[in-house]
């Protein structure tokens, strides 16, 4: 039975079936002013506002006196004071959580159905879960008409909060008197669930530290909404919603900053605001830090404190406003973590990528592969760390990175640091290499033996994925070999990724490790090498980048390196690149010149391979001459000599050589408009090829121009399509050419609008070379 004047006040509105909005628009009450009083929060309300509200829920003159008894006297029987159900203070200038808050709001709205959902919101450090929390239970709580309350469960702290205690408070707070509430505590826990159970209620439960402190508190009511926040995803519970908070995108955290800090302030400065952002990792609790301590110092210019946050030896001491400190808040979960987790956390500020594996992670801890994932996935619980797009592995939030760095300059020393850094350097160097020598003329495409050591690759296929997703790893790790002076392991990581770097890779890339292998070789005093390193750097200079002039430049020093080392091969490797850029600037007949030379230079140094890829440079040569039957010939010529087997090459490089020779007899035969021949010949080099190469790309547009000329455009169609799909995804050559194609297919299937398109990319694709 109803009490006191909240409890009357609900009740009447509950029986006439008004919202707290509806009898705020009839009455003029504010909602907040309805909703503290039925919560018990406001004290007694004058007799005017007891009299607007009687009169919008139709009440009889006797229960209109006895709401006014009751609020006359403040509550018939007085209840103990608790403040479980107060809220926090909201955060005015919360960003960026509105679809977060629209899920929690739909979430709410289901209950009315009867449905007792449960909503767990977790994130790192920082990330607003609070925030969030609390906004939402300001917004929702009007609709369950038996209360809102909340706990903050202090599930960072060294004792966090025993879910009977919170058990006790809210059976204090549900109006049952303290002599009242059992002392065991599985009949307090009844208790609680029998009164809560008829009832309609919001449960806020903030900061949790497990499963096991918010379990006992989840018996609720029909029509309840039980919101958790946590640092760890709480994954035993049988949440009905899942709430990651992410850090705010670049538009919500310049709007954060101009919120605290002043949007005219943080618009004449953009470009600092946005590297401040950036430096804060967009973080909610560091952008907030920054933008009040810009709010405080007025005087400063944002330009000076993206200054400060630009040392990462000073960023988190930098993000430090009053008692709000990034740091701490890490700390906090930091000392959650056991001895294993915590120096594994310590030793991946190491990593050189932005993401890892559980292998390298591995290394890093001196552990099995098994042992550290399932540490990192203890990380990730604890919202340390992240899973990275790629499944399987996982990144760091930018500034928590620089806190594991803190704690690994803190708490290890200084030689053991240098071991791990040594063990994850040599380990991704030595794997690099392994991996590249799947590329090259020996190359097999699984590898021998049985045994598998930590990280080993067992296929072509393999170390390419490898090699992909540890880029930014390996390529970290080579940087570091070179400031650390490790010159013979610069050397041998650039020497073995020349056969992968013909087929893969960015060219960014291999001018760096090139550039670093050209270094190492002139302090190793290796003459040879610096020519063989100089070969490569003018290779990929002409081939990957188009940087004509400084590839023809840096033929004259690899040339001069070849012959002071007197190596034939090398002077081979030389002219075969000098003919390559001749080639590609339109000097033909120098060209020609070159190829013939370098032919007669690999011929001399008994290297059969250099003599047919300086041959297949002369077909090149040839097409471009138009004497396109004596560049079939040519290719025909090596293709027969590449099956033959007489070159000892690897099955994967065979398979792979011969589609480039096929696909470039194919091009010349399309000259020819000898369609049949190349309809054969890019079915045969599609054959060969398995991944997405760029003689699949080639083969695929070859086939396509074949099948349209032959008359099927549907078959061709589905080719070009499949093409363009290659060439755009690899940045391609041929994408503005398949483009134009596949433009002339759909003029002949009657589709002009498509037709149209591919012109329109066609022209934005040679725009954007």
């Amino acid at each position: 039975m109803a009490t006191t004047f909240g409890e009357l006040l609900r009740a009447h509105r509950s029986r006439v079936r008004l919202t707290q909005e509806e009898l705020a628009e009839g009455s003029g009450v504010s909602v907040r002013a309805i909703s503290d009083m039925e919560r018990g929060r406001a004290k007694g309300p004058q007799r005017r506002t007891v009299e607007a509200l009687a009169g919008v829920l139709a009440l009889a003159e006797p229960e209109v006196r006895a709401l006014l008894d009751a609020a006359k006297e403040g509550r018939v029987r007085r209840a103990p004071s608790v403040t479980p159900s107060v809220l926090p203070p909201d955060v005015a200038d919360l960003t960026g959580r509105e679809a977060e808050l629209a899920v929690l709001a739909a979430v709410a709205e289901e209950t009315r159905a009867g449905a007792t959902s449960l909503v767990v919101v977790h994130g790192p450090p920082g990330a607003g879960k609070t925030a969030l929390a609390v906004r939402a239970a300001y917004r929702l709580a009007s609709r369950f008409p038996d209360g809102c309350f909340f706990f903050n469960l202090r599930g960072m702290d060294v004792r966090p909060v025993h879910p009977s205690e919170v058990v006790h408070r809210m059976l204090l707070a549900l109006g049952v008197a303290e002599k009242h509430i059992p002392a065991g505590e599985g009949e307090r826990s009844d208790l609680y669930r029998a009164r809560l159970r008829e009832r309609s209620t919001l449960l806020v439960l903030d900061n949790a530290s497990d499963e096991a402190q918010v379990r006992p508190l989840l018996a609720t009511g029909g029509r309840s909404l039980v919101v958790v926040t946590s640092r760890l995803v709480l994954g035993g519970l049988e949440a009905g919603r899942r709430l990651g908070l992410d850090v705010l995108g670049a538009g919500e955290s310049f709007e954060l900053l101009g919120a605290i800090a002043g949007r005219a302030r943080v618009g004449a400065e953009p470009v600092a605001t946005a590297r401040v952002a950036k430096l804060c990792g967009h973080l909610p609790l560091a952008l907030r830090i920054a933008g009040n301590r810009l709010a405080s110092r007025p005087k400063w210019t944002i330009g000076h404190l993206a200054g400060q946050l630009g040392d990462e030896r000073r960023r988190l001491s930098a993000l430090t406003a009053g008692d709000l400190q990034v740091r701490t808040a890490f700390e906090m979960s930091y000392r959650q973590l056991g001895a294993k987790a915590a120096v594994l956390f310590r030793r991946l500020s190491l990593v050189p990528g932005a993401d890892f594996g559980p292998e390298l992670a591995a290394v890093l801890a001196g552990v099995d592969r098994f042992a550290a994932e399932d540490t990192l996935e203890e990380l990730v619980d604890m919202s340390l760390l992240d899973t990275a797009e790629v499944p399987g592995r996982y990144v760091f939030h930018d500034l928590i990175r620089v806190f594991a760095g803190e704690r690994l300059a803190d708490e290890e020393p200084a030689p053991v640091v240098g071991r791990a850094r040594r063990r994850a350097v040599d380990w991704l160097l030595g794997t690099a290499v392994e991996a590249a020598g799947f590329f090259g003329p020996d190359a097999q495409s699984e590898a021998l033996g049985s045994s598998r050591a930590l990280g080993a690759l067992g296929s072509q296929e393999e170390a390419d994925a490898w090699l992909v997703a540890e880029t930014a790893n390996w390529l970290g790790a080579l940087r570091w070999a070179c400031a650390d002076g490790s010159h013979a392991e610069v050397l041998a990581l650039a020497t073995a990724m020349h056969w992968y770097s013909d087929q893969r890779g960015r060219g960014e890339t291999w001018v760096e490790v090139f550039t670093a292998g050209v270094a190492a070789a002139r302090v190793l005093g290796s003459v040879r090498d610096e020519a063989v390193q100089l070969n490569f750097l003018t290779w990929t200079l002409e081939v990957l980048m188009g940087r004509h002039a400084e590839a023809l430049a840096l033929h004259g020093e690899a040339w001069r390196a070849a012959v002071e080392a007197g190596d034939v091969r090398e002077q081979g490797w030389a002219l075969h690149y000098r003919s390559v850029s001749e080639l590609r600037t339109g000097l033909l007949e120098a060209a020609q010149e070159s190829a013939r030379r370098a032919q007669e230079l690999f011929r001399a140094a008994g290297y059969p391979l250099g003599e047919r890829i300086s041959l297949s440079c002369l077909a090149l040569v040839l097409d471009r001459l138009e004497r396109h039957e004596d560049a079939v010939e040519v290719n025909r010529e090596l293709l027969a000599d590449v099956r033959s087997g007489r070159l000892e090459l690897a099955p994967v490089m065979t398979a792979e050589m011969s589609a480039t020779l096929l696909v470039r007899m194919a091009e010349s035969l399309c000259r020819l408009a000898r369609w049949p021949e190349v309809l054969a010949a890019a079915e045969e080099a599609l054959g060969l090829v398995r991944t997405a190469l760029p003689s699949m790309c080639d083969a695929r547009y070859l086939r396509g121009l074949a099948l349209h000329r032959l008359g099927d455009p549907e078959g061709a169609r589905a080719e070009l399509v499949s093409a363009v799909e290659l060439a755009g995804g690899h940045r391609h050559r041929r994408l503005a050419g398949a483009l134009d194609a596949l433009a002339e297919v759909h003029d002949d299937l009657g589709d002009p609008v498509a037709a149209g398109v591919c012109r329109d990319r066609a022209v934005a694709a040679r725009a954007d070379p």
